[in-house]
């Protein structure tokens, strides 16, 4: 196991909250850190370029100042995804304002992070990588990330096809950093699988969008809350690259979710003018059907919590085998 000193004693919960494009603002993310979770949102929901520099000195200055003023509560930093792709032309802009103030943790999407490891690390930040496969994870660990974050079968957005049992013990072979795990995790019963697993951290990001934070459509917080797994279809339609999308959205922008085409993963995009993912098109985890609600974020991570403490509790009274 491997837990970053950045991140030692101030988390509530072993949990990163994954950055969800639109969904993720700084309402959000400052909750998310004041509860003991690091929240996060990708750097293009900063729009235009410009906002993004007034979203990282509120976050910054709403987060000392709750610390300052609760010196005894556990407060988690906060980290920023950067989307390495030709398709994101504000990548030099916006790193570059991520290292001017020294974001503590940049998730890092699509191509390994070669030429942000040695920035971020120069100010003493750290950086994940999405991965969803072996190779994808080999590459990212020669670029010299501090993290891992394996998108395993059943997360939402673009996630890989892999079972996290699978995928766990793999990585750890040849990789002793943080391993973060990702895939239908939205209770505090399944953070605890993700660690007897292997994982350092788990990875959440469907159950946030269901709270009162976040911002999501309320038509969409309602879907989460309507439906389950099977309403789950995964697909490479809508950017070019596969994901989990729910069905209902998907019927209801005029499309038949059981006879989706493959798109060319070459031309990744975010949809036609007509229908956007992910405006349009919105992506769930498998793990919705525990979602039954949309709280304000402080009550959910109690809840999470207490859930948490229950199943530590409840694996005592598991018979024990020699």
């Amino acid at each position: 196991m491997s837990m970053p000193e950045l991140l030692a004693d101030r988390l509530s919960l072993p949990v990163i909250c994954s950055p969800m494009f639109i969904i993720s603002n700084p309402d959000l993310v400052i909750e998310q850190c004041k509860a003991g979770l690091v929240g996060s949102f990708p750097a293009l929901n900063a729009r235009p370029a410009e906002v993004l520099d007034e979203w990282l000195i509120r976050i910054k200055t709403e987060l000392a100042d709750y610390q300052a003023a609760n010196p005894g509560k556990k407060v988690a930093p906060f980290a920023v995804n950067q989307i390495i792709h030709g398709s994101n032309d504000r990548l030099e802009h916006d790193l570059g304002l991520c290292i001017k103030h020294e974001v503590p943790i940049i998730i890092t999407s699509l191509m390994a992070p070669n030429q942000i490891v040695g920035p971020v690390h120069d100010y003493g930040g750290l950086v994940f990588h999405d991965v969803i496969n072996i190779r994808h994870a080999r590459k990212a660990a020669e670029a010299g990330v501090d993290g891992l974050i394996l998108v395993c079968s059943g997360a939402g957005g673009h996630a890989g096809s892999l079972s996290p049992f699978a995928l766990v013990q793999e990585v750890r072979e040849f990789f002793d950093g943080t391993i973060l795990l990702a895939g239908s995790i939205s209770t505090g019963r399944s953070v605890l699988a993700a660690q007897a697993m292997g994982a350092d951290l788990a990875y959440m990001g469907t159950r946030f969008i269901a709270t009162k934070e976040a911002n999501a459509d309320p038509d969409y917080k309602q879907m989460l809350i309507d439906h389950a797994a099977s309403d789950i279809v995964y697909s490479s339609l809508f950017t070019g690259v596969h994901g989990n999308y729910l069905k209902p959205s998907i019927s209801r922008a005029g499309l038949d979710p059981e006879n989706l085409p493959e798109a060319d993963k070459s031309k990744m995009n975010f949809g036609s003018a007509e229908t956007k993912a992910w405006r349009d098109i919105w992506g769930a985890g498998q793990g919705l059907g525990s979602i039954k609600d949309a709280p304000a974020t402080a009550d959910l991570v109690a809840h999470l919590v207490q859930e948490y403490t229950d199943a530590k509790a409840d694996l005592l009274t598991v018979s024990n085998y020699p």
